[in-house]
């Protein structure tokens, strides 16, 4: 889902820029309340790890490959303007140090998977989840049913932008300047893969987190759900740290990272400009516009994540985990400096909770 430099007209990737601007900007001032708090880890662990989760190919039948992102969960916990932030910055180191997704085409990859993805999914958990308790098993299919329909919207996103560039910049025989794909050409090829593979990958995540806070730590999931009361026996029970739960997940997933090489094939409309079937986009040459931005930004410190070899996967893994979450703490900590708040320095181990009078247990 990652968009290449070249594939969207620079036209294109500059809308998408100013567009996101204020949505950023948004973003920030959004999340005061988490940069004033003891959640700045959370944020920082919910950007890395979706840095790594996306690093996780999964071939689809036709010969091409998918992933999750992981923005619906940060959007669940956190919210979907934390999620904004935290999922645009994995996008950023992304591009900047492995060449996964464009520089110009950030802005578009960031609206895509940091705002549609996080506020589709977070838009349809709390449809489902009205009038529930946090350890009710409908927000266990409604965090399923969120991240899957999120994932779709990011991808259709994606694909209507591919899917106008042939009509919006072109020759004037015809020649398509940048993408080639026609909306009948990426629509279902986008489509078919998120909605029978990685949609359904993205909502599995998400649920089987959300399903084990429900066990492990119920004040968690009520961070982005403070209306919600705790019963007395969700107040007794002592959380399972979730920093030090997410650090020793991120271990194993940056470990077992060289998984995704074993998908074969590229993501759609992530080939290089000299793999295009020109044929199958009836094209004598590789589109002019395309040719021109691929190599755009050239100062990647391992492209692809690498040359292929599994211990560099695992390499490129670790340094996107540091990169992101060192990231996320400074321009947190920048916010809060701006907006005049200190973080609280407490222990994540024990959140702030609001008990409820031992008559509201059952609801």
């Amino acid at each position: 889902m990652h968009i290449p430099d070249g594939y969207l007209s620079p036209q294109t990737c500059a809308a998408f820029g100013v567009a996101m601007l204020p949505l950023w900007w948004q973003s920030a001032r959004r999340v005061k309340k988490v940069v004033k708090s003891r959640y700045v880890p959370l944020v920082a662990l919910g950007a890395a790890f979706s840095f790594v989760v996306m690093m996780f190919n999964i071939p689809i039948p036709d010969g091409t490959t998918a992933h999750a992102v992981g923005g619906g969960l940060i959007a669940i916990l956190l919210g979907p303007w934390a999620a904004c932030i935290a999922v645009s910055i994995a996008l950023l180191i992304q591009a900047l140090f492995f060449g996964d997704g464009g520089i110009l085409a950030f802005p578009a990859n960031a609206f895509n998977m940091a705002v549609v993805l996080p506020f589709v999914s977070y838009g349809v958990y709390r449809l489902l989840t009205r009038n529930t308790a946090l350890t009710s098993g409908r927000r266990v299919w409604a965090a399923v049913a969120g991240a899957y329909v999120g994932l779709n919207a990011s991808a259709l996103a994606t694909a209507v932008e591919f899917g106008i560039q042939p009509d919006l910049f072109h020759k004037a025989d015809g020649t398509p300047l940048y993408a080639p794909f026609h909306l009948s050409q990426a629509i279902p090829a986008m489509m078919i893969a998120h909605l029978i593979i990685a949609g359904v990958v993205e909502g599995v995540l998400t649920g089987g987190v959300v399903a084990y806070l429900q066990r492990a730590n119920v004040p968690l999931l009520r961070i982005n759900a403070p209306e919600v009361p705790l019963t007395e026996r969700e107040v007794r029970r002592r959380p399972v740290s979730p920093v030090r739960a997410a650090l020793v997940t991120l271990g194993i997933m940056a470990l077992v990272s060289p998984l995704g090489l074993l998908a074969p094939g590229g993501a759609f409309g992530e080939d290089a400009p000299e793999d295009l079937d020109l044929a199958k986009y009836h094209l004598g040459a590789v589109p002019e516009g395309l040719q021109k931005y691929t190599d755009f930004w050239g100062s990647t410190l391992l492209p692809d994540y690498g040359d292929g070899s599994w211990w560099q996967y695992i390499l490129s893994a670790l340094i996107g985990v540091v990169v992101v979450a060192a990231l996320v703490f400074g321009i947190t900590w920048l916010i809060g400096r701006l907006r005049g708040g200190e973080r609280e320095a407490a222990d994540l181990d024990t959140p702030p909770v609001s008990p409820v009078p031992s008559n509201a247990a059952g609801s």
